[in-house]
């Protein structure tokens, strides 16, 4: 199912006036990808009936993409001519999946820093892993000071990991353990003025095997200090955890609202994953992934509901994400017009 929507007109103004910045570093990728990297056309024809529709639902410069969405472009062309498209799509921040480049060519933190801030482009967050076998891993576990080191020289204001808490397994004293070396990432984190948060999936949302009537997320809010411990929904995996265990292993209910553990506690909610999803009751996770406004999450109802909490509106970011999307420029204009587009209900 298709959303239609009409274009921003403060988005097209800003295109109109970021116009083709960072010529030089874009002209490989808009050759790649001709007439989709040119939305502002589009958005110019029709920005005059969107005005006086209300409040843009997207708080301004809060709209930000997890860079894993466009690995494949990162890795072939550079950070430099992804980042001169995200410019153009009217992207605020990017958060951090790696700090290498590919076949591009080696890149160092103090140049990836710069290159971001040239395209106007807020580093705010990176994922890193929990946890490794190698003693050398570049994880939390590992190497903390070098991985606090590095989010440090990129100047981020988040460090973090998308890895589950399943590091000694599903118990609730397991998670507890966990929780334990959250807190001491987190404090680390603090000491250097960042926050340290956790990207959860679906199966974050299931149930602790030695107790089934605990879910295991709740555990982990629970045993985290909340001025340490921080928290990034992945929206769609949250989704698909309400679709996959809002019953427990004896067939007993457990419902759970995703948008209620973020108006508990807004304040443990710094970042967003902004993913969409098309419902799929077949599908093992309950939707199908797609670009942002192409599903049937209500994005709409999300954002309003917590940027209207008082003093929430520009407490958050919403990065846009698609684990594996058909065209991953296409995937990113698209998802930033689409949430350009949503308009507070008057």
């Amino acid at each position: 199912m298709s959303r239609m929507f009409q274009p921003d007109p403060e988005l097209t103004h800003r295109l109109t006036r970021r116009g083709m910045l960072g010529v030089a570093a874009g002209a490989t990728a808009a050759a790649l990808l001709g007439a989709a990297a040119t939305p502002a056309t589009a958005a110019t024809e029709t920005a005059d009936k969107t005005s006086g529709r209300g409040r843009p639902v997207l708080p301004p410069g809060r709209l930000g993409i997890q860079l894993y969405s466009l690995r494949d472009k990162v890795s072939t062309l550079g950070f430099a001519p992804v980042f001169a498209e995200l410019e153009k799509y009217g992207y605020d921040e990017v958060e951090f999946a790696g700090y290498t480049q590919g076949s591009a060519g080696p890149i160092t933190l103090a140049q990836l820093k710069r290159l971001a801030h040239d395209h106007g482009l807020n580093p705010i967050g990176s994922h890193v892993g929990y946890y490794a076998d190698d003693p050398n891993a570049y994880t939390f576990a590992q190497n903390l000071t070098k991985v606090l080191d590095d989010a440090q020289a990129l100047g981020l204001k988040h460090i973090g990991t998308a890895s589950g808490p399943f590091r000694y397994g599903s118990t609730v004293d397991a998670w507890k353990r966990a929780a334990e070396e959250f807190n001491t990432y987190g404090a680390a984190a603090k000491a250097r003025g960042m926050k340290f948060y956790q990207h959860n999936h679906s199966e974050e949302f299931s149930f602790a095997t030695d107790n089934p009537k605990v879910r295991l997320y709740d555990v982990l809010l629970r045993e985290t200090d909340p001025d340490l411990v921080f928290l990034e929904m992945d929206i769609f995996w949250a989704y698909s955890g309400q679709f996959r265990f809002s019953q427990r292993p004896d067939g007993t209910p457990a419902p759970f609202e995703p948008l209620n553990y973020v108006l508990r506690q807004p304040h443990r909610y710094p970042l967003f994953h902004v993913k969409d999803g098309v419902s799929d009751p077949a599908n093992t996770y309950g939707y199908r992934m797609t670009d942002v406004g192409d599903g049937d999450i209500d994005y709409q109802k999300f954002i309003s509901a917590v940027t209207r909490l008082k003093g929430e509106r520009l407490a958050h970011h919403w990065q846009t994400e698609h684990d594996q999307p058909t065209e991953s420029f296409t995937f990113a204009r698209r998802s930033s017009a689409y949430l350009h587009s949503l308009r507070e209900k008057c």
